[in-house]
């Protein structure tokens, strides 16, 4: 049987019920189930990555839940209650579409992503450029949004080639930090100036960087486990094994790949 939202609030409420409820569930606040928001969040971009559906419905609900908590204690608070919640997302949205709720013509994508940018812009019209980033965001991410915003008022490179010129500038300052043996501060500072200006090269390139960091993750892992399995099937572990006869087999996993993916 189908359940509804209602059962879902009814069931957080007895979760928290001061007498009758979850010690564990009690126990929460903001700051200590945020941790679980994020990871809930995570685990529903991984499904969808792995186009796994059935795995998607169980995360979405994981996902569902967070909020309900959040919404619960703030109700406990007298803050706000899960129908406030549900209130300012419509009203959010609708506003944000004018092209579908009332009369705004919207001719593209491209175009509702630049209306929909201006119309974030003159909500947060009275704080500052930057205001409104999260500052947990995943670091390259918030790296590439902060670059955004900055380049919506115009301190933007004029072109791609300027992006580049500024990588290599980063990579040279970080060669230079690293060969004169600088203090880990100088060196950490160096390095992240010089991911940063690649988050702006996604950006640039119009590439999510989380999502490409995550691919040769993911691709890394793949070849390298396969490096493992061939150095088993000779009876060694890779601990036990030379670095010239780990990199020859994971040039032979690559090619394989790319013959395995037309890239010959």
């Amino acid at each position: 049987m189908k359940k509804d939202i209602e059962q879902l609030l009814e069931l957080m409420r007895r979760l928290r019920d001061p007498e009758q409820g979850c010690p564990w569930d009690r126990k929460q606040d903001f700051s200590t189930i945020a941790p679980y928001t994020i990871e809930e969040a995570y685990e529903v971009e991984d499904a969808i990555r792995r186009n796994d559906l059935e795995e998607l419905k169980h995360e979405l609900g994981d996902l569902l839940f967070q909020v309900v908590f959040h919404a619960r204690m703030a109700e406990e608070q007298g803050a706000f209650d899960f129908g406030d919640v549900v209130t300012a997302i419509v009203d959010k949205m609708t506003r944000r579409h004018p092209h579908v709720f009332a009369d705004a013509s919207i001719d593209d994508a491209e175009a509702q992503t630049r209306a929909w940018e201006e119309m974030k812009a003159a909500e947060r019209a009275s704080g500052g450029v930057l205001d409104g980033v999260p500052l947990n965001l995943p670091a390259l991410t918030r790296a590439e949004k902060l670059s955004k915003r900055a380049g919506r008022v115009g301190f933007e490179w004029p072109d791609l080639d300027g992006v580049f010129t500024k990588i290599d500038e980063e990579l040279a300052e970080l060669r230079v930090e690293v060969e004169s043996n600088a203090d880990r501060g100088r060196i950490e500072e160096e390095l992240g100036d010089f991911l940063f200006t690649i988050a702006n090269l996604a950006r640039y390139l119009k590439i999510d960087p989380e999502k490409a960091l995550r691919g040769t993750n993911a691709k890394f892992e793949r070849r390298f486990r396969a490096v493992e399995a061939e150095l088993a099937r000779r009876g060694r572990k890779p601990s036990e094994s030379t670095l010239e006869e780990m990199d020859a087999i994971w040039d032979e996993v690559r090619k394989a790949e790319k013959k395995d993916n037309g890239q010959d």
